[in-house]
C-alpha cells in the first residue's frame, strides 16, 4: 500500500497541511497511521467531509420587541 504525506493529500484535497493532521489526530482518515511525528495516509483515502459547514437557512433569528 503506497502512503502519502499530510503535504501530498492536503495539495490533492486542496485544503491545509493543518486541517489533514487535524482530521488524522481525530482519526477521522481511516489507514491513516503516525510514525513519530509523520502521519502517512494511503493514497486511497477519501476526504472527510466538513463538520464546519451549517446550512444558513436552518438558523432561525428571534427579534423581541
Amino acid at each position: 500500500m503506497e502512503y502519502l504525506t499530510v503535504k501530498e493529500m492536503g495539495e490533492k484535497w486542496n485544503i491545509t497541511d493543518r486541517m489533514v493532521s487535524i482530521y488524522c489526530s481525530q482519526g477521522r482518515i481511516l489507514g491513516a497511521i503516525k510514525k513519530g511525528n509523520l502521519w502517512l495516509i494511503p493514497c486511497d483515502a477519501e476526504k472527510p467531509e466538513d463538520k464546519r459547514k451549517y446550512n444558513a437557512r436552518a438558523v432561525k433569528y428571534v427579534c423581541k420587541t
